[in-house]
């Protein structure tokens, strides 16, 4: 599936109101769905723990903060791709220290290029953080069925008198024989004996 054809929630943390409007030109519902302003760091604050977000673009400074530590924050704590925007006098320094924690940093003021690459950049990261993201769901699963069939094992050991190489050979064979995952005996062993 192309990158135009995904769409992407956007937090917008501006407190400038021209901004926010330039930024909807690049920013159609069609691609980026929904989009929430804040227009602080405390209400992006709020907004994040409302619900979670693809990409999170803050416009520094803010009125109550200048935004580094919610930018930093916020890559480190979630699936989120986060773009900070700062005064060109204050890139090379914030771009030192937020870099390091996964967050872009460009200077402003910014051309309709660069944030269209930016876009872009985000997108392509969001796609590898979601791959992550199953990989890390998958691997759970699979150490969960592992310690359930373990339990279970465990179970025929001290229920059934079985030696390990035998509860083993056992669940393997049953579950085969009967057609359903090991897991599913697993789980089936653990009522039996529980």
């Amino acid at each position: 599936m192309s990158l135009k054809e995904q769409v992407y929630s956007v937090l917008l943390v501006s407190s400038a109101e021209k901004f926010n409007t330039d930024m909807a030109r690049f920013l159609p519902e069609a691609e980026y769905s929904p989009v929430v302003k804040a227009g602080s760091i405390s209400a992006a604050q709020r907004a994040v723990a409302e619900r979670s977000y693809d990409f999170i673009i803050i416009n520094a400074p803010l009125s109550d903060d200048l935004g580094v530590r919610f930018a930093i924050d916020s890559s480190v704590s979630s699936g989120a791709c986060v773009l900070l925007l700062v005064r060109a006098e204050l890139y090379s320094d914030i771009c030192d220290k937020a870099s390091r924690h996964g967050v872009f940093t460009l200077p402003k003021p910014i051309t309709k290029q660069a944030m269209e690459t930016a876009l872009r950049w985000l997108a392509a990261s969001r796609e590898k953080v979601k791959r992550f993201e199953k990989k890390s769901v998958s691997v759970e699963d699979k150490m969960k069925e592992i310690r359930t069939v373990n339990k279970a094992k465990w179970l025929l050991i001290s229920n059934e008198g079985m030696e390990e190489p035998e509860a083993h050979r056992y669940l393997e064979k049953e579950a085969m024989n009967r057609c359903i995952s090991k897991l599913q005996l697993a789980d089936e062993i653990i009522k039996k004996y529980s």
